[in-house]
């Protein structure tokens, strides 16, 4: 039986990364792997892929163009859960699917956004600053009423998918109340398995003491945290966002935060990566940033590695493929 080709690419340690990708496909033999090099030119790639009908890689912008001219190839299946710096409209329109990780970092992400959200109201960064700084307490800033623990808080989740049904699970036995808003109808066992409840988006913004955002980059979400959200929310509201930069309007948000319409921020994305050293939010005392890291675990690469293949055996096998993204 002749096995499928599959091209790959890798921007950090690809032999490194498709070695153990190619472990895991050794079990049931069904698929060959070629390395793409995107240094070479997008024809070059064409012609050494040509015949592969999954391409695996990351979610990058560049791979378009590869994956384009790559004859017979019928899936992108990427490392990551987001999908959006691929055109999957035109792609689609080429007879190619796109697929992203099936979850695969779904627990770090959860649980770096409930980091997120207590060290925002514990200010655990500036707890942490200070004894580095061998300023003990003293180096805490704001008054007691700015620390707050989550009891009797209504935490409110925009995306109740993979990662935000994970976060809604690590807050049961919090002491909490957690709602939700999607635009997916779930399963009434997967909801009640979270221990959410639902709500209409606008009356989540208006009532929740903390909003994460968990939702995928498309039309349809991009910008959709903006001034007439911001000034609906409590002025005591946080906002954690651990999806994608631009879901939220960066300057709409800073103004927010000057004016006093919402307490604080935590962000692992930001509308420019890596943020730029001017920006108003890195020195503003109620927000704390880190550098898109939320799905750095060992455990993100070992699900994605085994996810990809996983899916590449579905096609190899005459199957649809899983965790297909659809053009929004």
């Amino acid at each position: 039986m002749s096995k499928t080709k599959v091209a790959f690419y890798a921007p950090v340690d690809i032999e490194k990364r498709l070695a153990a990708v190619a472990k895991i496909a050794a079990s049931n033999d069904l698929l060959e792997f070629v390395l793409v090099d995107l240094d070479k030119t997008p024809e070059e790639n064409h012609t050494a892929c040509e015949g592969a009908e999954v391409f695996i890689t990351p979610n990058i912008v560049t791979v378009n163009e590869v994956a384009e001219g790559i004859k017979g190839l019928k899936l992108i299946q990427t490392f990551s859960a987001g999908t959006d710096e691929l055109d999957k409209a035109k792609l689609l329109n080429l007879g190619i699917k796109v697929a992203n990780n099936g979850g695969a970092n779904a627990v770090a992400v959860a649980e770096h956004a409930v980091w997120m959200l207590l060290t925002v109201n514990h200010k655990f960064d500036k707890q942490i600053e200070s004894v580095k700084a061998g300023t003990w307490r003293s180096g805490v800033p704001g008054d007691l009423t700015e620390f707050t623990s989550l009891v009797d808080k209504q935490v409110g989740i925009v995306g109740l998918g993979r990662i935000g049904s994970r976060v809604a699970k690590r807050l049961q036995g919090w002491e909490c109340n957690v709602v939700y808003h999607d635009t997916i109808e779930f399963d009434a066992d997967y909801v009640a398995a979270t221990g959410a409840s639902q709500m209409p988006l606008d009356e989540l913004i208006a009532t929740s003491d903390i909003i994460t955002l968990h939702v995928p980059l498309d039309r349809v979400t991009e910008k959709m945290f903006s001034t007439e959200q911001f000034k609906a929310m409590k002025n005591t509201a946080v906002l954690i966002n651990t999806c994608r930069g631009p879901v939220v309007d960066e300057s709409a948000l800073i103004e927010a935060l000057r004016n006093g319409e919402i307490w604080g921020a935590g962000l692992d994305v930001t509308e420019v990566e890596p943020i730029q050293p001017d920006n108003p939010l890195i020195g503003m005392p109620n927000v704390v940033l880190t550098p898109h890291t939320g799905t750095k675990v060992i455990q993100s690469d070992w699900n994605a590695n085994i996810n990809v293949v996983a899916n590449a055996e579905r096609v190899a096998q005459g199957l649809e493929p899983d965790w297909v993204v659809d053009p929004v």
